[in-house]
């Protein structure tokens, strides 16, 4: 869990001495980037990248990642037997233990997450709107991202089925990854 956190926050080497991270934390970071080259590479994510990319053009993808999260956070028990309500506490506590050796931007990012418990949002249009338009003040350029939520409402059937293609088959990338590191 903590590694997953960490993940876009930690540069170069994971297992690099100036991050001075646990071997457990290490991999997680790693599984991170599987994840994501994985998420990249998909062909039913390059599918929703193309619905969205009129709107949000490189941002696509990005709006992707939010979307997707949305369906999790709708269907939560498909990754746990715990609700996305149980889970969150102890997912916080277990940042937390571990939050004295995160790089800063990650405490500040930990603190916004916890101080206004953005996860369950993403189960609401709301949520995912608020989130994405939040990213959009942060862009450089013009992003599309303050308007993706309409894409969500317009395409969500083919976004849905498209997560639920993509889910299982990164379910099995995971597990390979966790073989190969036991």
């Amino acid at each position: 869990m903590v590694g997953n956190f960490l993940g876009d926050f930690i540069k170069g080497a994971p297992d690099h001495p100036r991050h001075q991270l646990q071997p457990d934390v290490i991999a997680g970071v790693r599984l991170h980037r599987i994840i994501d080259a994985f998420t990249d590479a998909h062909p039913d994510v390059a599918l929703v990248r193309d619905l969205l990319h009129p709107r949000c053009h490189k941002y696509a993808g990005v709006a992707v990642d939010v979307f997707f999260d949305h369906f999790l956070a709708r269907q939560f028990t498909i990754l746990t037997e715990l609700s996305l309500a149980e889970f969150i506490p102890t997912y916080y506590q277990t940042l937390q233990q571990h939050e004295a050796n995160f790089p800063e931007p990650a405490r500040r990012m930990l603190s916004a997450l916890i101080a206004h418990n953005w996860l369950p949002h993403y189960a609401t249009f709301e949520g995912v709107d608020r989130s994405l338009r939040g990213i959009a003040r942060r862009t450089q350029f013009q992003s599309g991202l303050d308007t993706a939520v309409l894409d969500l409402e317009k395409f969500y059937e083919p976004i849905g089925e498209a997560f639920g293609r993509f889910w299982p088959e990164l379910v099995a990338e995971v597990a390979r990854f966790g073989e190969k590191e036991s």
